[in-house]
């Protein structure tokens, strides 16, 4: 092998005579294994917006919303008005939004984006989808409700109303039972 280039779902080779070939090999197989409801959330380190690095032991004692997401995405666009009511309704003290935006053009597109509609949670970059794959988000978009010692306790694929009573209590069972 000459060469190889990883790709979604594949790992292209060339070889000497400048032949190429697609090897099926799952992103996965690199990384750890996809973390499970009730194990711990994987820590990251990702850039902000402003370009300041964010990790998840960051928010350790805190309920944690992590949302992987995309300014493409059209579910994705409709459910985060209701993160931003949700994020609203907390204390900051207890609970924090991390919206993980996957766009590849990252604050260039975010940066816009968020000064538009007016949200105030926090919204990183993963250009890469390298944090996505890590925790197994097929499709955007996908939400981890993580716990004030880190464990993942819900993993939500979709957009959903988040500003219901039901969402409500979701994030409320997870303050008070930490």
């Amino acid at each position: 092998m000459i060469g190889a280039a990883m790709m979604f779902g594949g790992l292209i080779t060339v070889d000497a005579r400048g032949a190429a070939s697609l090897q099926t090999v799952s992103p996965l197989a690199v990384a750890d294994r996809i973390p499970q409801v009730d194990e711990e959330a994987p820590n990251f380190l990702l850039k902000d917006s402003e370009g300041f690095n964010v990790t998840l032991d960051q928010f350790r004692g805190k309920v944690v919303l992590l949302n992987f997401w995309a300014t493409w995405c059209g579910p994705c666009k409709i459910e985060m008005p209701a993160m931003e009511r949700l994020y609203r309704s907390f204390s900051r003290t207890e609970f924090e939004i991390l919206a993980v935006s996957t766009d590849a053009q990252g604050a260039a597109v975010t940066r816009p984006f968020q000064r538009e509609t007016g949200f105030t949670f926090p919204v990183l970059h993963d250009a890469d989808f390298r944090i996505g794959l890590r925790y197994g988000a097929r499709q955007l978009p996908m939400t981890f409700l993580i716990d004030r010692k880190g464990i993942i306790r819900n993993r939500i694929p979709g957009a959903r109303d988040w500003n219901t009573p039901a969402g409500k209590r979701l994030v409320e069972s997870l303050l008070q039972g930490s």
